[in-house]
């Protein structure tokens, strides 16, 4: 089969929003049904892009979002809002955080979207299908990532981890492996190590959150233990709260406070 290529404008976003998109884009690249980013002016060289882009994703906080309450959209393109106050002519809504794994299912709707208008796919892109009687789904096994952490503490949370029966087990060290991850797979349980820079370990807990609502978050610091002080063992605390983090350790951990959480799982 050959690649079918989605191409999107990108309105607005932050920097930090744009770099995981493009991430999202790049990882594509190895399926059927690839995403590009849309420009109007292509570069020299470059194979053209279909005009208008085929989806445009608008973030609704930007200036330039006004004008896409206005404007009718061209034929066949569609609107995906990032946020409140959404057009009437919106195809999807989404909120923030991003959940990027949602985007991404709502971006292969459109392609089946697409088909389905063009007379070749009959299918309803709006909802699930139910389950037919007597159909009941094989619980799937749970599974734990783990983000940035150093061989000791990794050494010791996969055993604790594997002592209450989770042996599927992600582990990445940047951010570009655990977005993927994240939007591939569904975990019970996610551990970041907020001390290690290679990552950025706050908006990954924020995505991880998003995409796994009943999962257990844990993060770990060395500003979450004794020897930090009060004020910023108290800075770290409010901070993972608003992330919306189960469980705050030190490092380096100890079995009876990893146990004592894994327990809940």
């Amino acid at each position: 089969m050959d690649s079918v290529r989605i191409f999107i404008s990108v309105i607005g976003f932050s920097d930090v929003e744009r770099h995981a998109l493009n991430t999202v884009f790049r990882l594509s690249e190895e399926r059927d049904l690839a995403y590009g980013l849309w420009t109007p002016l292509p570069a020299p060289g470059v194979t053209a892009v279909p005009a208008p882009a085929q989806v445009v994703l608008v973030d609704g906080t930007c200036a330039e979002a006004v004008l896409y309450h206005a404007k009718p959209l061209p034929q066949g393109q569609r609107l995906i809002w990032v946020g409140n106050d959404p057009p009437s002519h919106a195809w999807r809504v989404l909120s923030r955080p991003l959940s990027w794994g949602e985007l991404l299912h709502d971006l292969d709707s459109v392609y089946a979207a697409g088909q389905a208008d063009s007379g070749l796919l009959d299918l309803d892109v709006t909802a699930p299908a139910e389950l037919g009687e007597g159909e009941v789904p094989a619980p799937a096994p749970q599974r734990a990532l783990l983000a940035g952490l150093g061989t000791g503490d990794r050494m010791l949370v996969i055993a604790e981890l594997t002592r209450v029966g989770i042996t599927e087990i992600d582990e990445v060290a940047d951010n570009e492996s655990a977005v993927d991850r994240l939007g591939r797979n569904t975990y019970s349980c996610g551990v970041f190590n907020l001390d290690e820079h290679q990552i950025d370990a706050w908006s990954l807990l924020q995505l991880f959150v998003q995409r796994n609502p009943q999962g257990l978050a844990m993060a770990m610091s060395d500003q979450a233990g004794p020897l930090a002080g009060w004020w910023r063992r108290r800075r770290i605390r409010s901070h993972a709260r608003r992330a919306g983090v189960s469980a705050l350790v030190s490092r380096p951990p100890t079995a009876q406070e990893l146990s004592h959480w894994f327990e809940l799982l």
